[in-house]
């Protein structure tokens, strides 16, 4: 395939020109140069790599640690007519064996692998053997140590460079400080430097921090006074729900959301916010990724986040049509403690680590020396349970031993249920002759499914026990039994979080923790927690904290923060623009005045500041204008 950049946007995505800094990207890497790609959430990443991987001959291969947003971007390819395909932790050996295959026989164009399945043998052997146009290390942030969330299996990724030795390589983020942008291109062993850096200042987004003692009152208040649809992060999945319940009871139409929920669930969940029937989702850290919806209006964290590469991100969902958004940090003393709580939290000790890693290989009866490059569905609850451990303790335990290198513990994958007949035409009639009883379940598959004698094909045993008037859990049954006399090939859904073993199982004594590796992630964990409290208690401009922490030293106020708003939008003081707010608000509680009213009730040479703070009043929704009379 060769035509231009631009004519490949204009057919496959429909767009008549690139992004800002979009074109550069792409022809840095077309002329074959290794190229860092710093874009903000919601920048058009996605399409600096898959253009050029249309654009040129050849495959492009996708190094992203999120199965989610790999399974969301071929989907979204696949819809555009453009052969892609995935390939991560939890899939079965045969599947990823016929898709490296396609790759390497077939016209595959973009190929998404996860980074632990990157260096398996079997995926060295087929790269080989695959004409690759380019690498494309997505969330690149992850390489680094410096970073916030550092992921052993990317350090690797140079070491394909080696069987791909003329193919440029992509790197790209929305997160990333100046330490770490040296460290992603050191790591992935670049030519030389070479990085494109878009600002991360959103000028249309107002970033509000505000210290409440009552937060579910007052974001009840913001989403009420802010129109359009919403997001509110919150740190735990049982209040995603609660707080969910106590918006639908004030008349909002909100949703939770959480990766514990099915993938059904979270598709419905989903669906039904991008479409507007859901007006304000309650979600953990999970949702989010990959979503490109433009017209969020209003962002709010509930908690302090634990590093502002993650508050940026999740903030940044607001207002990606350019139209005015708002985020908002809800504050208050206990958010300190929590984070303190939590940074103590996250460092167990080395025999609380070595504890749960010998836990591991008795829950997966792993053999000392087995392990290595295998994958397991696991359920963090059902673990913490069965050997009587902590759950955030054991959380925190598994991520140092992720961050060790021994393990990969990925969110939950989604692979559905498949069959494929393992016996002849004739066995099978024989077989049904024998087995009455199953005669309708074979014969509906056989039907609703084409294929099933030469390939695995998906079912869903949901639609198929609803048309054959039983329950699932008959259907289930049947299935398992039909598999047992070695009829069919049966591999029921998945939808679990993955365990993928890094290293072969070693006697847990014999564990090893990098205590200099230990003690580096702990004080850059400090560090991290402590830029958090200093951008939510210190009255400086919200946007500037943000942008100098992500490098940007020359900048100006913003403007649209809640600092800026309230200390700099005119010559008001902070403290003069208290005193006006609470008498505006005194005024109006007793009744809706017209602007003049409230005016000449203060002091003549006080008027042109009250009307600044009228107006920033109204600009934030603390009082309304309606029938030419300001009201609550």
């Amino acid at each position: 395939m060769s035509t231009t950049p631009k004519k490949i946007l204009q057919e496959y995505w429909g767009y008549p020109d690139f992004r800002p800094m979009q074109e550069e990207i792409i022809q840095s890497v077309m002329d074959g140069k290794d190229t860092l790609a710093l874009l903000p959430t919601g920048g058009g990443k996605s399409i600096c790599f898959q253009v050029p991987a249309l654009a040129m001959d050849g495959i492009c291969i996708v190094v992203s640690p999120l199965i989610a947003l790999m399974k969301d971007q071929v989907y979204n390819l696949q819809r555009r007519n453009i052969s892609a395909t995935a390939i991560y932790s939890g899939m079965h050996y045969r599947d990823i064996d016929r898709m490296f295959d396609n790759c390497v026989y077939g016209n595959v164009k973009l190929l998404y692998l996860s980074p632990e399945r990157l260096m398996t043998d079997l995926a060295i052997e087929r790269i080989k053997r695959m004409n690759v146009n380019l690498l494309a290390i997505d969330e690149a942030h992850c390489i680094s140590q410096w970073g916030y969330d550092f992921r052993p299996p990317y350090l690797q990724i140079a070491e394909i460079r080696k069987l791909i030795p003329n193919t440029p390589v992509m790197a790209l983020t929305a997160t990333a400080t100046q330490d770490v942008v040296v460290d992603i291109q050191e790591k992935l062993e670049f030519k030389e430097k070479n990085v494109f850096q878009k600002s991360f200042e959103r000028e249309n987004l107002s970033y509000v921090v505000l210290n409440e003692e009552n937060k579910e009152v007052k974001m009840l208040d913001i989403i009420k006074k802010v129109k359009g649809t919403g997001i509110v992060y919150v740190r735990n999945r049982k209040k995603t729900k609660l707080i969910a319940q106590y918006l639908q009871r004030n008349n909002i139409a909100a949703d939770f959301y959480h990766a514990g929920l099915t993938t059904d669930e979270r598709s419905q969940k989903q669906d039904d916010w991008v479409n507007n029937k859901t007006r304000i989702i309650v979600s953990t850290n999970a949702f989010g990724m990959g979503i490109d919806k433009p017209d969020v209006r209003i962002v709010v964290h509930m908690e302090a986040p634990d590093s502002l590469e993650a508050y940026f991100q999740e903030a940044g969902r607001g207002g990606r049509d350019g139209k005015k958004a708002y985020a908002v940090l809800l504050y208050n003393p206990n958010d300190r403690l929590n984070l303190e709580g939590q940074y103590e939290a996250a460092f167990p000790s080395p025999e609380e680590i070595r504890q749960t890693y010998r836990a591991l290989g008795s829950y997966f009866q792993l053999a000392v020396g087995g392990g290595i490059g295998d994958s397991f569905d696991f359920d963090l609850i059902e673990f913490a349970k069965t050997y009587k451990l902590d759950i955030m303790k054991t959380f925190n335990c598994l991520k140092i031993l992720e961050q060790g290198g021994w393990i990969v513990l990925s969110e939950a994958v989604f692979v559905p249920s498949s069959i494929k007949v393992s016996v002849s035409k004739d066995e099978m009639y024989d077989y049904l002759l024998r087995n009455q009883r199953f005669d309708l379940i074979i014969k509906t598959i056989l039907r609703s499914y084409q294929g099933a004698f030469n390939n695995f094909v998906n079912i869903n045993e949901r639609k198929l026990a609803s048309f054959l008037k039983i329950s699932a859990a008959e259907l289930f049954h049947a299935l398992k039994i039909i598999q047992q006399d070695g009829i069919v090939d049966y591999r029921p859904m998945k939808d679990k979080p993955q365990i993928f073993f890094l290293q072969e199982r070693i006697d847990a004594n014999n564990l090893t923790i990098d205590t200099k590796l230990y003690e580096f992630r702990k004080k850059r964990h400090l560090e991290r927690i402590t830029k958090v409290m200093a951008y939510a208690e210190e009255e400086r401009c919200r946007s500037r904290q943000l942008l100098y922490y992500f490098g940007e030293t020359e900048t100006k106020i913003c403007g649209v923060c809640d600092v800026c708003l309230g200390r700099n939008k005119s010559d008001i003081s902070t403290e003069e623009f208290a005193r006006y707010k609470d008498k505006i608000l005194y005024l109006l509680k007793r009744e809706s005045l017209t602007l003049e009213a409230v005016v000449d009730s203060f002091a003549a040479k006080r008027k042109a500041k009250v009307l600044k703070a009228i107006e920033f009043m109204l600009d934030e929704g603390i009082i309304n204008q309606e029938d030419g009379k300001l009201t609550l």
